[in-house]
């Protein structure tokens, strides 16, 4: 096997770069970040590998091209703050840290969110802070939000988290059940209005915390 900074390396050139994502500072940090310590010691093999792993039952990181597209279509400045849905183990935090000024890294498991707590300062995120809380309602008391990145496939428009973007703000999600029929899509508030686009197709597991509203049934 590579060593994992040979394998880092090559999941930038080959899952990353070349699936459009140009922007130089996602292919900084994604080669920065140690992505085999935010995973199970018996995991570490798939660290780099093209699919999501799972770091908890139900729970996974994002495969990396899939990650990378929603960071790239977040567009996030050094000015943002971001908040981050669905952590895990903060490896997306730790990426997200790089790009912008602040990072609240939400979630929901208390494991993960111990496991996040100490590995985060380790790789130098000193601009995140680790929060506890139900992904679905995100984090009322400190929205505002400039950015809002979902790690998982949800089943729909996710209103309760668009409400806590600022003007000018940017929400990312995969919409859709996890197939290959989900699309990353961006959501954006201006002048006091919603617009969302769809950016590209990915197959990623369900986010846990979400389920599909249910309209009145005759």
């Amino acid at each position: 096997m590579l060593p994992f900074a040979a394998q880092r390396f090559n999941m930038v050139e080959a899952q990353v770069r070349i699936n459009d994502v140009t922007d130089p500072r996602i292919h900084a940090a994604m080669g920065e970040i140690a992505r085999e310590r935010f995973v199970p010691a018996a995991k570490r093999a798939l660290a780099y590998a093209d699919v999501p792993v799972e770091v908890a039952p139900g729970r996974f990181l994002l495969d990396p091209r899939s990650f990378a597209k929603l960071v790239a279509l977040a567009d996030i400045q050094g000015t943002d703050t971001v908040l981050d849905v669905g952590a895990a183990t903060g490896y997306s935090s730790a990426v997200l840290a790089r790009l912008a000024r602040n990072v609240i890294a939400l979630e929901q498991d208390a494991e993960l969110v111990r496991i996040a707590y100490e590995l985060l300062p380790s790789v130098g995120a000193s601009n995140v802070v680790v929060t506890q809380g139900a992904l679905n309602l995100g984090l009322k008391a400190k929205a505002p939000f400039d950015v809002i990145v979902v790690n998982g496939a949800i089943p729909e428009r996710p209103d309760a988290l668009i409400a806590q973007l600022a003007e000018g703000g940017r929400l990312v999600a995969v919409i859709g059940d996890g197939s290959f029929a989900s699309r990353g899509e961006i959501f954006v508030r201006e002048h006091g209005g919603i617009s969302q686009r769809a950016g590209f197709d990915a197959a990623v597991p369900p986010l846990v915390g979400f389920s599909k509203t249910v309209g009145f049934v005759f």
